[in-house]
This record gives C-alpha cells, sequence and structure tokens, in this order.
C-alpha cells in the first residue's frame, strides 16, 4: 500500500477524526510504536558535538513521550546549574530560566484577560445591534446608550430617544404590526449574517476555531499533537468568531472557547522562552495553567478555574502548576476586572448575592433538580454525539456553511416572538438568578403587592403571583423545551460553540419554575407540618432565584460531570458560603444519576467520537485480559519488523523505514538471539542517516550501521561504518506476556507511555501503542472479544531460542511467529498448559 494514500498512516495514537470502531479494520500494519526514555546525549553522531535539528521532535498527529521529555528537562536543568558559578551571565541565565515559568503565565493571564474584555464588550455591542443602534454613539450598546439620559422611566428604563429599533429608522414606526414585523425581519437578518461570517471565517482561514475546543485540550494535555490547533490563526479567527456565534443568538455559550483562547496565548508565549518551546511536557505545563486563566476570565472564579484545570483537563499536574495556575488565573481575573466589561465592577455579567438561608425542607427540591440535571445531562450526550456521528457519516456534514445557516435561521425565527429566548443567554441567566425585589420590573417580579413600597429587599415577604409570573412561567417552559432541542443540535456545529451557559440556561428556568412553585405552596400552605416550624406568615421564606442558581449548576454538572470545581465556581459567582451545601447536594446528585446512565461527561464522549487518543484516569479497567491478547503482531499478521545492533546496513534500514509504516523499531542483539537491546524511532533514523551522509566522509548504503557500544571489528575494504548508539533508547518499557493489562493500562495512564515491549524471558514477542489499548478498551465496551487467541496459544506461538537439538533456531531479521511442532514444548509450557483452566 502506498504510504501517503492512506490518511491513517502517520498516527501512532489515533488520527484527527478517525473514529475508534473503525480501528479494528486496519490491521496491524498501521500499527505505530513510538520511543521510550532517552539517556543519552543529546548530540547524534559521535563525530558531532552539536545536536541535530529534528531530533527529539514529533510528528503532527502524535502522542509525545513524556519520559523522554522530563529526562531531557533535567538534563538541562543540571547542566544550567553546573554552570551558573562559572560567571555572572551565567548567573544571569540560570535566574532568566527560573523565572521564565512565571513571566510566561503573567503574559498568558495578561492577554488572556484582555481578549476576554474585548470579547464581552464587542459581543453585547452586536448581541444589541440585531435589535437597533445608538445615534448619539454607534459603539454604544442598549444599556450604555441609556444611562445618561433624563428621559427614562422606571417602567420603562431601557427606552430613551437616544436608542432607536430598525423599525423607527426604516419605516418610522415605533409600535404597531408593522414595527413588530420589520424588527422580527431585522432580527433574523442580522443573525443570519452573524452566523454566515462566522461559519465563512471558521472554513476559510481557520478550521480549528470551531466547536468548544475542550475536548481537544483535553487530548493536548495528555499529550498529542495537533499542530495549529492552538496557534496565532486560530487564536485570531476564534476571537473574532466567537463574538459572531454569539451575537447571532445561536443556543452557545463563550465560556468554553474562552479556554481553547487562553490556551492559544499560552502556547504562542511559550515560545518566547526556549524552557518551553523545546519541551513538549513542560509546554503543557503552561497549556494547564492557561486553562485555568481561560475558566477565571469566563467565570470570574479564579480559584474555581484553578480547580477546573485540575479536575476536567489536566493530564499531568505537578505542584509547581498549581502555583502558576493560581497565578495566571489571578492576573486574568485582575485584568478583566481592570476593564470593567460589563460596566458593573463585577467579572460577569450574571452576579448575584442572596441574604435569605435556606432551610433543611428545601434539600428535597434541590435533589429534584439535581435528578433533573442528571437526567438532562444523560439525554444532552446521547442526543448530541447521535447527531455529530450522522453529521460525520452522511452528506449533510460536508456543508457546514449551510448547516450553520439552517440552525441559525431556526433559531433566530422562533426565539424573537418569546421575550426569553431572544434575549443574549448570559442576560437571560442573569434575569433567572435575580430576587425579586421593589427595583425589578420583569415580570418573574410582578406579584401581587400589598406591602409598603418604602421596606427594604430584605424584609419583602412571599407573595401571591401576579398574572405576570404565570405568563412569565408559561413563556419559560417553552424556553425550557426550545433550549433543550437547539443545544443539542448547535452544539458541534462549524462556529465556536461552548456549552457552558446553554446547560445553565436551561438549569436556570427550570430552577426558577420549581422555586415559584415551592414560594406559591409556602405562601398558600404555611401551616403545613414543613413549612409551619420555620416559614411565618408574611417572611421572606422562599427565594426562586437561589433555586435557579442550583438548576444551573445541577445541569452543567450532569452534561460535564464535573464537581468540586463546578462548585467552586459557582460559589464564587454569588459570593456566599451558606449555599455550598444545596449546591453540593444537586451537583452529586446530578453526577449519580448522569453515571446510571454512562460515566462519559460530553468532553470525553466527544473525544472517543473523534477518535483522539486519550486515556481517561476516571475509567476503571476490570477485565481479565493480558499483555499477549493485545500486542501486535497478532497470529496471522506479518512478523515484528526488528533490527540488530551491528550486523544491518544503512541499505537494510532505509529499506524498512521505506516498506514499512511504524514509528519505531525494536533492537535485538543478533538474528540468533532475540534479546532485547534497545529501540530506536523512526523519525530519529531518518535524520540521523540524512546527517550522516551530509557531514560524515565515506557512509554509504553499504556501510554497517553499529546499534553497540563497540564497533565490531571489519575487513579493512569495508565503508565507514555509522554508529547510532546515542539515539537508541536503552532503557525501553517493557513488560511481559503474562502482565494483566489492568497493569499495563495503569503504566500508560500513569506515565504518559506511547508504546511498551513485550518480551519472555528477555526475547521480544510484540509491541502494545496507546491505540492499541484505545482499540481494545473500545471492543471491551463492545462486548466483542478480543481477536487473539487465549494466551497459553500465545505461548506456544513463540518458541525458545534454541531448539530441541540444542541448535539456534533460524531467524531472520524479525520475530519468529510460526507456531512451533507439539513435541517441542518446552517442560515448563507442558506445565502451564496443565494447570490452566479453559
Amino acid at each position: 500500500m502506498d504510504a501517503s494514500s492512506d490518511p491513517y498512516l502517520p498516527y501512532d495514537g489515533g488520527g484527527d477524526n478517525i473514529p475508534l470502531r473503525e480501528l479494528h479494520k486496519r490491521g496491524t500494519h498501521y500499527t505505530m510504536t513510538n520511543g521510550g526514555s532517552i539517556n543519552s546525549s543529546t548530540h547524534l553522531l559521535d563525530l558531532l558535538d552539536e545536536p541535530i535539528p529534528g531530533v527529539g521532535t514529533y510528528d503532527d498527529f502524535h502522542t509525545i513521550d513524556w519520559v523522554r521529555e522530563k529526562c531531557k528537562d533535567r538534563e538541562r536543568h543540571r547542566r544550567i546549574n553546573s554552570k551558573k558559578k562559572e560567571s555572572a551571565w551565567e548567573m544571569t541565565k540560570s535566574l532568566y530560566d527560573a523565572w521564565s515559568g512565571w513571566l510566561v503565565v503573567t503574559l498568558t493571564g495578561l492577554a488572556s484577560g484582555a481578549l476576554a474584555g474585548l470579547i464581552d464588550i464587542a459581543a453585547d455591542w452586536m448581541t444589541d445591534l440585531k435589535e437597533g443602534i445608538c445615534l448619539s454613539a454607534l459603539w454604544y450598546n442598549h444599556e450604555q446608550c441609556c444611562w445618561g439620559s433624563n428621559e427614562t422611566t422606571f417602567e420603562e428604563r431601557d427606552k430613551c430617544p437616544q436608542w432607536k429599533t430598525w423599525a423607527e429608522l426604516i419605516i418610522g414606526q415605533a409600535e404597531g404590526p408593522g414595527s413588530y414585523i420589520m424588527n422580527y425581519i431585522m432580527y433574523i437578518f442580522w443573525a443570519l449574517s452573524f452566523a454566515f461570517l462566522a461559519v465563512s471565517l471558521v472554513k476559510v482561514f481557520a478550521p480549528y476555531a470551531c466547536g468548544s475546543g475542550i475536548p481537544e485540550i483535553k487530548t493536548i494535555l495528555s499529550g498529542f499533537i495537533i499542530r495549529g490547533y492552538l496557534g496565532k490563526w486560530t487564536l485570531m479567527i476564534k476571537t473574532i468568531t466567537l463574538v459572531l456565534a454569539v451575537a447571532s443568538g445561536l443556543s452557545l455559550g463563550k465560556e468554553g472557547p474562552l479556554v481553547h483562547v487562553a490556551c492559544c496565548c499560552g502556547n504562542i508565549f511559550s515560545y518566547l522562552f526556549p524552557k518551553y518551546s523545546t519541551n513538549e511536557a513542560k509546554k503543557r505545563e503552561v497549556l494547564s495553567a492557561a486553562s485555568a486563566a481561560g475558566v477565571s476570565v469566563a467565570f470570574g472564579a479564579p480559584i474555581g478555574g484553578v480547580l477546573f484545570s485540575l479536575e476536567e483537563v489536566s493530564y499531568y499536574f505537578p505542584l509547581k502548576t498549581l502555583w502558576r495556575s493560581f497565578f495566571a488565573a489571578l492576573v486574568a481575573a485582575f485584568v478583566l476586572r481592570s476593564i470593567n466589561p460589563f460596566g458593573n465592577s463585577r467579572l460577569v455579567l450574571f452576579y448575584v448575592e442572596y441574604h435569605t438561608p435556606w432551610y433543611l425542607f428545601e434539600l428535597f427540591p434541590f435533589i429534584l433538580l439535581g435528578v433533573f440535571g442528571g437526567l438532562w445531562g444523560a439525554f444532552f450526550i446521547r442526543a448530541n454525539i447521535a447527531w455529530c456521528r450522522r453529521r460525520k457519516s452522511t452528506k449533510f456534514g460536508k456543508y457546514p456553511v449551510l448547516e450553520v445557516i439552517i440552525v441559525a435561521a431556526i433559531t433566530a425565527v422562533i426565539a424573537f416572538p418569546n421575550p426569553y429566548t431572544r434575549l443574549n443567554t448570559s442576560e437571560l441567566i442573569k434575569e433567572l438568578f435575580t430576587d425579586c425585589g421593589p427595583l425589578e420590573s420583569s415580570s418573574l417580579c410582578d406579584y401581587r403587592n400589598d406591602m409598603n413600597a418604602s421596606k427594604i429587599v430584605d424584609d419583602i415577604p412571599d407573595r401571591p403571583a401576579g398574572l405576570g409570573v404565570y405568563s412569565a412561567i408559561w413563556q419559560l417552559c417553552l424556553a425550557l423545551i426550545f433550549k433543550i432541542i437547539m443545544t443539542v443540535f448547535t452544539f458541534g456545529i462549524k462556529v465556536p460553540s461552548g456549552l457552558f451557559i446553554p446547560s445553565m440556561a436551561i438549569g436556570a428556568i427550570a430552577g426558577r419554575i420549581v422555586g415559584i412553585a415551592v414560594e406559591q405552596l409556602a405562601y398558600y400552605h404555611h401551616d403545613w407540618f414543613i413549612f409551619k416550624e420555620w416559614c411565618e406568615v408574611g417572611a421572606d421564606c422562599i427565594t426562586p432565584g437561589l433555586y435557579a442558581m442550583v438548576g444551573a449548576a445541577a445541569c452543567l454538572g450532569g452534561v460535564t460531570r464535573m464537581t468540586v470545581s463546578l462548585v467552586v465556581i459557582v460559589f464564587e459567582l454569588t459570593g456566599g458560603l451558606e449555599y455550598i451545601v444545596p449546591l453540593m447536594a444537586a451537583v452529586m446528585t446530578s453526577k449519580w444519576v448522569g453515571d446510571a446512565f454512562g460515566r462519559e461527561g460530553i468532553y470525553e464522549a466527544h473525544i472517543r467520537l473523534n477518535g483522539y487518543p486519550f486515556l481517561d484516569a476516571k475509567e476503571e479497567f476490570t477485565h481479565t485480559t493480558l499483555a499477549a491478547d493485545v500486542m501486535r503482531p497478532r497470529r496471522n499478521d506479518p512478523p515484528l519488523a526488528v533490527l540488530t545492533q551491528d550486523n544491518m546496513t544503512v541499505d537494510d534500514i532505509e529499506n524498512m523505514i521505506n516498506e514499512t509504516s511504524y514509528n519505531g523499531f525494536p533492537v535485538i542483539m543478533s538474528k540468533e538471539s532475540q534479546r532485547l537491546v534497545g529501540f530506536a524511532l523512526r523519525r530519529d533514523l531518518t535524520i540521523a542517516i540524512e546527517s550522516a551522509r551530509k557531514k560524515q566522509e565515506g557512509i554509504v548504503g553499504s556501510s554497517r550501521v553499529c546499534f553497540a557500544q563497540h564497533t565490531p571489528s571489519l575487513p579493512a575494504e569495508s565503508p565507514r561504518p555509522l554508529k547510532l548508539r546515542s539515539i537508541l533508547d536503552m532503557s525501553p518499557f517493557t513488560v511481559t506476556d503474562h502482565t494483566p493489562m489492568e497493569i499495563v493500562v495503569d503504566i500508560f495512564r500513569k506515565l504518559g507511555l506511547r508504546q511498551c515491549l513485550v518480551t519472555h524471558n528477555g526475547i521480544v514477542l510484540g509491541i502494545i501503542t496507546k491505540k492499541n489499548i484505545l482499540e481494545h478498551l473500545e471492543q471491551l465496551k463492545q462486548h466483542v472479544e478480543p481477536l487473539t487467541p487465549p494466551w497459553h496459544y500465545n505461548k506456544k506461538r513463540y518458541p525458545p531460542s534454541y531448539g530441541p537439538d540444542g541448535k539456534p533456531r533460524p531467524r531472520f531479521n524479525n520475530v519468529q511467529l510460526s507456531p512451533i511442532d507439539e513435541r517441542e514444548k518446552t517442560e515448563e509450557e507442558v506445565h502451564l498448559l496443565n494447570n490452566t483452566t479453559l
């Protein structure tokens, strides 16, 4: 098969958008291997002092080797410490290296806060542009336009002469059917224009700018490389199109994409510091801090951002990264607070404060909201994944611009008549969270009020609901159905689309409805035993806004399965310690209910859908398979390609590289002895040979390649040998064929391995890559038996190095995989087979 014609070929850990269900069809011809640790000097050839460019780097859609990267960083650190006492310049370089981590997270926090403020201001202005324009200052949104007006009234505080609707500008009518229809048409026009411009920019300039970005961020932080996903073009297009997508009125949010924006900033700034630009593992520490900064500016929750990075996205999170994440979140929040994009001296639009305590009875409706959140999360994950899978497998997915236009058109047509769906989602959440006071004019606060209007907010008792409240409840029910359906079809389209805000809006709507119901129940039946002890007549017992906040947390927890970080984020939104228990009860209930239908959150589900090589640490491996059941090659596959340490030529190695697609090769002692010596990466071999041909005289195709410490004696007329021991990994990770896969999976998760070799008595039998493990896990999930026979058959197929006659078995440059005759079984094998229950 032509290597260039196969899109799956270069990927060792799962390619972009390669569903795992396709992997079992591909065979081991596509099996990729990866290097282990590094314990050699940085120069490649013994006669060269300088390192070879490209060695130690990775190709696109490949997985990094965490062990090798950490060893490289320790070697760099030791070299800097050994030189810092030699001169003042070396001491300065040492200090710069030590402080570079704090510098890069400071720059990341500054950029994240500035971009978040810019996005908030632009999105608010463009959202209001769908309804009208400020004639006195075109750059003002609706609220800013009316700030300085002296002609506004309490009931109509959003109306002022300076703000003109499109109907007033075009047909000169402010009221009536004609005005309504013209505003309706202009609303749809602007929504479609913003959506079309957003999807066009994404498609033409930066395809990676679409979606939430969090599934890919999680995959990248686990060690996968996606070139360009965190680049400057992606950052610029994502920032612009995020504003357009939010302003279009689609059922999406900007909070999730802000994490992607912050990680783009961290990635770009990391290239200014060699400590991070040359080490992929160290760069991921910066990205972990950047994700914390992204959540910090998204919700105004610096501590919640740090916990989000720790709980949800980070794969490797040492203590030093915790401190730097906290500092990056602090800097980002400070910058956003200085910009003050909402004009309320708060970091988010829907910051609220409650003053009424909650009571023990209220835990029951709070838990019910948690059940609703878990059910919503389970439904959304299944429905959205089914739709995304259908999009991938049908022609509909080939027309992303058309899909976005259709979704935007349906959203705009249905959203405009309902005032709660016409609102910007953040504005909707703010209104649902807000407690009713004497200064509120919303329909949700249209209670029959007989009290003295001069009383302060804290003294307002529970009151009977008026017609406005009942009308608002019906509108909220319709808005709830609309949001549930449209969010399923919106998340995953080719524009920046976050899930935090739509999920919170759905939960806030449900919570507000439940809160009003409990409030009215307590008012009309205050003599019931559940209310009699703590809810007196004329007292302010129930806070519907609190129920909206708890419902929002429950629905977001049901979708993402976050727990600790979510509670802290919502706690920082409200600023009240006393509501932590209701939040914890609702969030944990939503997680338990959601886990009953499936343990995957929405981000893990999208990672699996796209085929990204991500080993989720939350999953438990409970099966009894062994390493021999998973390793490649299988029984009927081509033999494992290996190198010998001192009897192959340059042409032999180049032919093997050209004829195979593997990313690395085990190095054995000789044809007769299959004992493992080390592991050589395909990329390093190619670079080393090319460099040797250019810089060393006498290196030809017939030159002997030597991986051993000492070059073997050669005839005098032989060409000059090529020594490649310095690129050889002398300590690759190995397991025996009897090792339980539970242990193997744990090793891959905790050490971040790309591959490990399978041996038996020191003889190489096969290899296990991260992709092999993901394929095996997928087979087990689908209740498909592994394609390999039981382990004792594997054992029978791998004979000892010497036959029963005492002579070495004939072998070539590959491990022998042919089964041996029954009479050739060793005593050990017979004993093991006889004592095995099949």
